[in-house]
């Protein structure tokens, strides 16, 4: 059972790991100005804006610089944290 939890944890972790790249990758594309109807920014934006916009009306862009995908990011690494601590407290016990 362990080793079953201790794997998914693992997963959940390599996911959040990507979707922080995804994230990173789709700021990067919005100071470029990309052609919006490109497969891969059509990707970017259906997979992250439904994480960025609930942030985004909590707050708003400051200065016309949109902070919402550090916040993501932030929270990400905060859950991961999370994990971490889990994997090691089971790994303990």
């Amino acid at each position: 059972m362990k080793i079953l939890l201790s794997s998914f944890i693992q997963l959940i972790d390599l996911l959040l790991s990507i979707y922080i790249w995804i994230i990173i990758a789709r700021a990067i594309i919005s100071w470029i100005t990309p052609y919006p109807y490109h497969p891969l920014v059509r990707f970017l934006y259906k997979v992250t804006e439904p994480v960025l916009a609930p942030i985004r009306k909590i707050i708003p862009p400051i200065g016309g610089i949109d902070i919402s995908p550090v916040i993501v990011i932030f929270i990400i690494f905060i859950v991961q944290n999370l994990l971490h601590r889990l994997l090691i407290n089971l790994m303990i016990f």
